[in-house]
């Protein structure tokens, strides 16, 4: 028998199980036809050389089997009856396969190792994905602590701001009521300048009536 491969390019938004079931049907077809089917190489999505029916990316699954080759005509008739299926192409990987059981235990160690490495590659991802939502939580976290931080240091500006108010209105408050004290300070000088005024009065009168005193005693003499 001869080893083929059919590569089919998928529609990159097909799910899993639709994929599974387009699998089935072709693992059918093969049964069917009395071929026998090896293994699928599921690569995912990959991004087209060109464009094809408004898709740019497209999802490659590499069917490998073993047939005489009177398969080939019905499984291409069915794939092109397959909605999901942008293109399909099918070649031959082996002239002749000998030992037809080496062939399918070396197929199912390949499914085996790729099941391994995809297991792998998804604990990775998985643990890549943990340790980013990690990182999210604490950055979250800092983010929240810094908005509180900034809260409070607005808050206590605020209230030194209330305080700095609250001193400066006191402050003239108590300027306010010291002017009325001022101004009793001045009537307390005016009033100390009278006296002092009828104090120079009552000098002066003093000195008129020693000088009417000391006239009268230079008269009385000279008579």
């Amino acid at each position: 028998m001869r080893e083929y491969e059919t590569t089919l390019i998928i529609q990159p938004e097909i799910s899993d199980e639709a994929v599974q079931e387009l699998c089935d049907r072709l693992d059918r077809i093969v049964e069917k036809g009395e071929g026998i089917r090896l293994m699928y190489d599921d690569q995912g999505r990959r991004r087209l050389a060109y464009e094809i029916q408004n898709f740019q990316k497209g999802r490659y699954v590499m069917l490998h089997f073993l047939d005489e080759g009177d398969l080939i005509p019905t499984l291409e008739r069915a794939l092109r009856l397959e909605d999901s299926v942008l293109r399909f192409l099918t070649v031959q990987v082996s002239d002749e396969v000998i030992d037809i059981e080496a062939r399918k235990a070396r197929a199912a160690e390949e499914v085996r190792i790729r099941a391994q490495k995809a297991a792998e590659r998804a604990a990775r991802e998985a643990e890549e994905a943990a340790e980013r939502a990690e990182r999210e939580a604490e950055e979250a976290a800092a983010a929240k602590v810094a908005e509180a931080a900034a809260a409070v240091e607005a808050a206590t500006a605020a209230e030194a701001a209330a305080a700095v108010e609250a001193t400066a209105a006191a402050e003239a408050a108590g300027e306010a009521e010291d002017e009325p004290d001022a101004e009793e300070e001045g009537f307390d000088a005016a009033s100390e300048a009278e006296d002092d005024r009828g104090a120079d009065e009552e000098l002066g009168a003093a000195d008129d009536d020693a000088a009417s005193e000391a006239e009268v005693d230079r008269a009385e003499k000279e008579a």
